[in-house]
């Protein structure tokens, strides 16, 4: 048990998880962490290629007694899901993570802890560093926007690799070997606003919904958590069936491959009203808490009086097609799969709704492992929107992983496994998106696994890493190396 981080970071993975955890690395904004990488691999005088996407590919020659083995990719992306809770004061884009030990687990402070996937930096970085360690020679490529767009993977070019089997570093589960993912598309709708303006017997009040897990739209879609874009939509159209009242800006989410937490809605209602309808929420705050009793018990509705004077607000036609929008949009498990006991084939998360002066933009998240699928629900997104005169924006379309039924690399770590626990290793498939999928596509014949320690939590505050796990997952991936020239 390490019982302190100078303990801990006396470990060569954590050393260097702690290292670039001082570092900013939000998607979108890795210049800092790209160059960091690059400057490591110049001090130990590894080739290294950084590209204009910011992606960093290093190559380290192999040990004595490897230089005949296949050469081996290994991949993980630099960048990490920025998530605070609303009155946490973090500023990303400069504030290094505080690293706190809670038992067997690492955290950061009251934000994400970005081992989604630094872990897989600091594996690659405490392998290229390491002068014991045999291994065949290395390809390690580490990429930017994963969380975001996968434009940095998509970005990268082929031609630099010789490699035909790629590790990839970017999986949750300690003792479980991931052979397939998710593909996955960005779709942004966004609405116009036609303004108007509150009466004089209007008050601002805020209508808050806070205290949901949230967490990753792929991993954690089939636990039944709520959207707090969704219970927002579902309570606003129950109070404009009963009431009068305008709407001046909503806002919910952070990330759109997140389920959303928390979400806002400044409103103007009569005076009148204020007490009636304060009896409807908390009639709502009742019903939230019933139907999430399991999934989200902490859900609660909050109605504040706001200190804004006469506004302008939506239109009465743009607040019908908000509420609309929040309803109609799909949320949540749409297929599960009939080949994989288990596994989500589909689904859509409705993760970011944002006021700006002229728009309101409501961005899904979809994934499936089925191309088809995918392209059908960007269909009935695109449908909706068209219904409500909106604007329907499409990018960071990702494929899908495709399960390897003749897979070397499986074979591979499924022996080693065995050889070293005395036990079969569990084989699964993911719905979330993994950058294996890329890769795939741009080197024929590629031949991919993914591996990882235990996370827990991704995407929200309370991320957290399993120290244990990540030791032995750690040995586990360094025992698999060292025995490759014995079974490829």
């Amino acid at each position: 048990m390490y019982r302190n981080l100078e303990e801990l970071t006396s470990h060569k993975v954590f050393h260097y998880f702690a290292e670039i955890s001082k570092i900013p690395r939000g998607s979108g904004n890795e210049q800092a962490i790209s160059d960091y990488l690059v400057r490591f691999a110049q001090e130990r005088k590894l080739e290294v290629i950084q590209d204009q996407a910011l992606n960093v590919i290093i190559k380290k020659a192999a040990t004595t007694g490897y230089e005949n083995v296949p050469t081996v990719i290994i991949q993980g992306h630099m960048d990490m899901v920025c998530e605070k809770n609303q009155d946490t004061i973090h500023d990303f884009e400069k504030d290094p993570l505080q690293l706190r030990i809670v038992g067997d687990m690492l955290y950061a402070t009251d934000t994400t802890l970005g081992a989604d996937n630094g872990i897989a930096v600091a594996y690659a970085l405490a392998l290229l560093d390491a002068e014991d360690l045999p291994h065949p020679s290395l390809e390690v490529v580490i990429t930017t926007e994963e969380e975001t767009t996968m434009n940095g993977a998509i970005a990268v070019d082929a031609k630099h690799f010789k490699g035909g089997i790629l590790i990839n570093i970017d999986s949750e589960e300690d003792g479980k070997l991931l052979v397939s993912s998710a593909g996955g598309v960005h779709v942004t709708q966004v609405l116009p606003i036609k303004w108007d303006n509150s009466t004089d017997n209007e008050v601002a009040y805020s209508i808050r919904i806070k205290g949901l897990k949230g967490g990753h739209s792929g991993i954690s879609i089939n636990k039944e958590r709520g959207n707090s874009n969704k219970l927002l939509g579902r309570l606003l159209q129950d109070l404009s069936s009963e009431f009068h009242y305008s709407i001046q800006q909503i806002n919910g989410g952070l990330k759109p491959n997140a389920i959303p937490r928390e979400a806002e809605a400044i409103v103007f209602i009569q005076t009148d009203d204020v007490e009636p309808i304060n009896e409807k929420i908390e009639k709502y705050n009742a019903i939230f808490k019933n139907e999430l009793q399991f999934s989200d018990p902490d859900v609660s509705i909050f109605f504040e009086k706001r200190d804004i004077s006469s506004t302008p607000v939506f239109s009465s036609e743009t607040m019908h097609k908000v509420i609309t929008s929040l309803l109609l949009i799909p949320h949540g498990v749409q297929g599960m799969s009939m080949a994989i006991e288990g596994l989500v084939e589909s689904s859509t998360n409705l993760g970011v709704v944002t006021t700006t002066d002229s728009t309101i933009t409501f961005e899904s998240e979809i994934r499936s492992s089925i191309k088809s699928v995918k392209s059908c629900m960007v269909t009935q997104l695109r449908t909706i929107a068209e219904m409500l005169e909106c604007e329907v924006l499409i990018d960071s379309d990702y494929p899908e992983w495709p399960f390897d039924p003749n897979s070397k690399a499986k074979k591979l770590f499924e022996e080693t496994y065995k050889e070293k626990y005395g036990k079969e290793m569990e084989v699964i498939a993911v719905h979330a998106g993994i950058e294996c999928g890329v890769f795939i596509e741009k080197i024929p014949g590629l031949d991919a696994i993914s591996i990882g320690p235990d996370i827990f939590l991704v995407h929200t505050p309370d991320e957290h890493i399993s120290i244990p796990s990540t030791i032995n997952n750690w040995e586990y991936f360094i025992y698999t190396l060292n025995r490759m020239k014995d079974f490829l």
